[in-house]
């Protein structure tokens, strides 16, 4: 029992010494293996593919119908990680490009003053286009989208983008006013109704509301319209006023001017109409009787005078 106490620590210390070897094995022969190839394995980033990129400050303006809708932006090509070492990083690459726009326009991209139906890129360097866009036909105010397509010319290559704009079509508003016959002037009899046709278009894009007809007039004139506010004109629409113009009985024979005018909240239209007044038919009458009496009378003094 003694003798085994004496070996147990010299056991424990061969244990420890024969661990210790085999635990540094695998350092050595990993350190035998770094010298044999001369250096650490390096592990290679993931690649990072091509791209064509787009950029632009004004993606959506705003603009009348009939207008032209121009957009500028830029397109970049990053040949990306995927070519390092490879031609690739230096050489141009083709890019067909096409618009998909809405029914009732027409949209192209433009380089300069030239139609570009395909454009060549550089590497990493910005390209600076235009995308024109017009209607076709009249618009209804809202919003109409349209895209931009870029896809690699070469074959087999799956290289695209795209970049979308939109053009808001603002509302416009415009009345005008007219007469039935298209003539600015008309004859009136002193101290009768006399009736004059107006006419009032909507040349707007959408239908016009509350549309007020008035006049100005000579003083102790009196000018009534059949309607004197319109409740609603749909666009491309017209509407016919029947307006009742009374010169004063005793009005001097002439000509005078009178305004008439439509207004709504966002657009107004006026005309100027001379109005030749004439003497009623009775004054005509009295008027002729007066000059034949004068005659008359004059013709008896001079018959009198000649008996002399």
């Amino acid at each position: 029992m003694e003798i085994i106490k004496r070996k147990l620590p010299v056991f424990i210390i061969i244990l420890t010494l024969t661990l210790s070897i085999i635990l540094m094995i695998p350092s050595v022969l990993f350190a035998q293996d770094e010298e044999a190839t001369g250096e650490e394995e390096v592990i290679a980033p993931p690649p990072v593919p091509a791209t064509i990129e787009f950029e632009t400050t004004l993606p959506k303006i705003q603009a009348k119908d009939g207008e032209t809708f121009t957009f500028d932006f830029v397109a970049i090509y990053d040949p990306g990680s995927v070519a390092v070492d490879s031609e690739a990083n230096t050489t141009d690459k083709t890019f067909n490009i096409t618009v998909d726009y809405p029914t009732g326009w027409v949209a192209a991209v433009a380089s300069g003053s030239t139609e570009a139906l395909s454009i060549n890129i550089s590497p990493n360097s910005r390209e600076s286009l235009k995308m024109l866009a017009v209607p076709l036909t009249s618009q209804e105010p809202g919003e109409y989208n349209f895209t931009v397509n870029f896809k690699s010319a070469e074959e087999g290559d799956s290289l695209e983008g795209s970049i979308d704009f939109t053009a808001v079509i603002t509302a416009t508003y415009e009345i005008k006013l007219t007469t039935k016959t298209g003539r600015l002037s008309t004859e009136l009899t002193a101290g009768k109704d006399n009736e004059y046709k107006l006419i009032v278009t909507n040349n707007s894009s959408i239908s016009v509301e509350n549309i007020t007809l008035s006049s100005t007039e000579p003083e102790g004139w009196q000018v009534n319209f059949d309607n004197k506010t319109i409740e609603s004109i749909e666009a491309g629409a017209t509407a016919e006023i029947t307006t009742v113009i009374n010169p004063p009985e005793k009005t001097i024979a002439g000509d005078y001017m009178l305004t008439f005018k439509a207004s709504s909240e966002n657009s107004n239209s006026s005309i100027d109409v001379r109005a030749t007044v004439e003497t009623p038919t009775i004054w005509g009458i009295v008027g002729i009787g007066i000059i034949v009496i004068v005659i008359v009378g004059v013709a008896i003094i001079f018959t009198r005078l000649g008996r002399r």
